[in-house]
């Protein structure tokens, strides 16, 4: 199973195609939180993706890599990645408005050239440095002047957990482009879920997860919102993610999350929000600051 992202619409489009399901998941997650824990939320979106992904890690297990630094790198991904993502953000949403994680998720491209440069000894250019801030400086704009929230206060323990998967992100998305760069985006995504999924799969067990879904209608609908979570928003996102990544650069890849606010904006016109002049320049400056990241020397 390979498919290529190797040329600049082809980029671009998977970029703005990530952000949509991306900038979605916050709404199904806030539907999955009305009726279940952020730990149930969490568990299930990891166990419901790697169920999707299980016949892929099966059938290729003889492809498992080698090489032992190949096999760390996927552990990182696996835990990075994608677990303690999924339970910081599950928790945070619970007090977080969405448009302040939509906000502290933005500096995903920030952390991704810091621990590239510091640690993966990462060159990256002027004009990824200067897109990195243009995008992040669109981002905080948009939000603050689209939420009716931005001058509230918000709890701080909360913000910290955005913030540190954001960090988690950018340790995932480096070790991929330094680490993994040999193995196939599907095996890195699928064997980074396997190593989860007993775990997650316990852990549903340990909370009588099962028999909340046949509790009310309201339940099952829930359930409904986190398995297109886990399915699209987490496991086929994810996958398409990782190919990015090998096809362009990690700090690119991780711009994703300047428009994740476009797509929360998006969804506020559709439930009666207006948008004005300040929500266009934000818009303006995350997609100018894209542009730069994802600008190759010539």
């Amino acid at each position: 199973m390979k498919w290529n992202i190797d040329t600049p619409i082809k980029q671009y489009f998977t970029l703005g195609l990530l952000a949509l399901v991306w900038g979605s998941s916050f709404i199904l997650m806030k539907r999955g939180l009305e009726f279940y824990t952020s730990v149930q939320v969490a568990e299930y979106r990891l166990f419901i993706a790697g169920l999707t992904l299980l016949p892929i890690a099966l059938t290729q297990i003889k492809k498992i890599p080698k090489k032992k630094k190949e096999r760390i790198g996927i552990l990182f991904v696996a835990v990075f990645g994608n677990l303690l993502p999924a339970f910081l953000f599950a928790e945070a949403q619970t007090q977080l408005p969405s448009s302040v994680t939509g906000m502290l998720n933005s500096l995903v491209p920030l952390f991704t050239l810091l621990i590239g440069f510091v640690i993966f000894k990462t060159k990256s250019g002027l004009f990824q440095a200067a897109g990195v801030f243009l995008g992040l400086l669109g981002a905080v704009s948009l939000i603050y002047f689209s939420s009716d929230s931005g001058s509230n206060e918000v709890p701080i323990v909360y913000s910290f957990m955005v913030i540190a998967a954001t960090l988690c992100y950018a340790i995932s998305v480096n070790t991929i482009k330094a680490w993994l760069h040999d193995v196939p985006s599907v095996l890195i995504t699928a064997f980074a879920f396997a190593i989860l999924g007993p775990f997650v799969t316990v852990g549903l067990f340990a909370e009588d997860f099962w028999s909340l879904p046949f509790s009310s209608p309201e339940h099952t609908v829930a359930l409904g919102y986190l398995t297109v979570l886990g399915v699209v928003g987490t496991g086929a996102a994810v996958l398409l993610f990782n190919q990015l990544i090998k096809f362009t650069s990690a700090l690119f890849a991780s711009s994703v999350t300047y428009l994740i606010p476009i797509v929360a904006l998006a969804w506020g016109i559709l439930d009666g929000e207006s948008i004005g002049l300040y929500q266009f320049m934000g818009l303006g400056l995350i997609l100018c600051g894209v542009y730069l990241v994802g600008r190759k020397k010539k």
